[in-house]
């Protein structure tokens, strides 16, 4: 494989291409030291040639059997590409899925604090049509001195409630150090807003075997995110699933500005799936309702949310997690924006 690791070409297969004929481009492209990657589509079947552009050119490509175009990449990002998929990606998790026309409700406690507090939480969500539990087991916190989540102990607790409930298992991973404990443990692992472009550690889990879910940083745009996947995807794993999560603006009536808009432009550059975090965003749980169904309406994949069983006593982000008693309700109301965005809860 090429050193700079970066899909130049796109070779798009005619609509009468036979499998051979793929194989055969893909033999000839590996064949000179080019890494070729193949997306096989419901309509066309795209070959991303990753390599030196100058090597590249010397191979007669257009002449190949079975290519119908070839088309050079110009953007920054390009193994997470809109271009490099011919359909959108669809994550399945344990048969839970993302993406396209399945819409992923990620539901849970902001941090794993109890048993009883996990397993009542992740009974109601799990009753509630939620399609994944998330928990915080390492929480990144702005004050040293505020609960920093119960580490390994949380890990054990969440594995628990996925055993009772059947839902796989989101948490954040912070700190190479703990990859192998996360990884063993979650179906799922998610890189924060603050890690969004700790590279090492998205590279860590590139080449991890689970899917990622990349937040957007604080201050992060649109392009910053894709590149941060890029890392991932340039490992090997192109599972991930990217989640807006508000950003930092001069606005203070929210916890962090929720940038639809970026949904909107994520879905056109893209084949990822993207979520919205309207608790993150929002900062306050009468607004979580309201921006979840905004990013239903706008297309996006999934949402990821925050319930508690007594918000009024979580050791973290209590004022936007919406008490579990008040779930269902919840659920149904996003249910019924995703059922008339003609797609269904994964």
């Amino acid at each position: 494989m090429a050193t700079n690791g970066s899909p130049e070409l796109l070779i798009v297969m005619g609509p009468e291409a036979t499998p051979d004929q793929t194989d055969h481009v893909v033999a000839r492209l590996e064949e000179a030291g080019v890494d070729a990657r193949v997306s096989r589509g419901r309509e066309a079947t795209v070959i991303g040639a990753i390599g030196d552009r100058e090597l590249l050119a010397t191979l007669p490509v257009e002449g190949y059997p079975g290519v119908e175009q070839v088309v050079p990449i110009i953007k920054p990002y390009r193994l997470v590409a809109r271009e490099l998929a011919a359909d959108p990606t669809v994550i399945d998790v344990d048969g839970h899925r993302v993406g396209d026309t399945y819409f992923g409700l990620i539901a849970g406690p902001c941090s794993v604090e109890s048993r009883e507090q996990t397993l009542t939480t992740a009974r109601v969500v799990a009753d509630a049509g939620a399609t994944m539990l998330r928990g915080g087991a390492f929480k990144p916190r702005t004050s040293p001195y505020t609960f920093q989540g119960l580490g390994i102990e949380a890990l054990e607790l969440l594995q628990e409630a996925k055993a009772e409930t059947g839902l796989p298992i989101v948490t954040e991973l912070m700190d190479p150090r703990h990859v192998e404990d996360v990884v063993n443990a979650a179906d799922v692992i998610q890189i924060g807003a603050r890690n969004s472009q700790n590279f090492l550690l998205l590279s860590e889990v590139g080449r991890a075997e689970k899917p990622v879910l990349l937040k957007r940083g604080l201050s992060t745009s649109v392009e910053e995110l894709l590149m941060a996947a890029e890392y991932v995807a340039k490992e090997g794993n192109d599972r991930i699933i990217l989640c807006e999560r508000g950003i930092k603006t001069f606005e203070t009536s929210t916890r962090f500005t929720l940038d639809l808009g970026a949904v909107a432009v994520l879905k056109n550059e893209t084949h990822l799936p993207v979520i919205v975090d309207p608790s993150h965003a929002a900062g306050r749980r009468d607004l979580v309702l309201p921006l979840a169904r905004a990013a239903a309406a706008v297309g996006a994949d999934g949402i990821i949310v925050e319930t508690h069983p007594r918000p009024e006593e979580a050791l973290s982000d209590a004022a936007q997690q919406i008490p579990t008693s008040q779930f269902a309700a919840f659920a149904a109301e996003v249910a019924a924006i995703v059922a008339l965005m003609g797609k269904e809860i994964g």
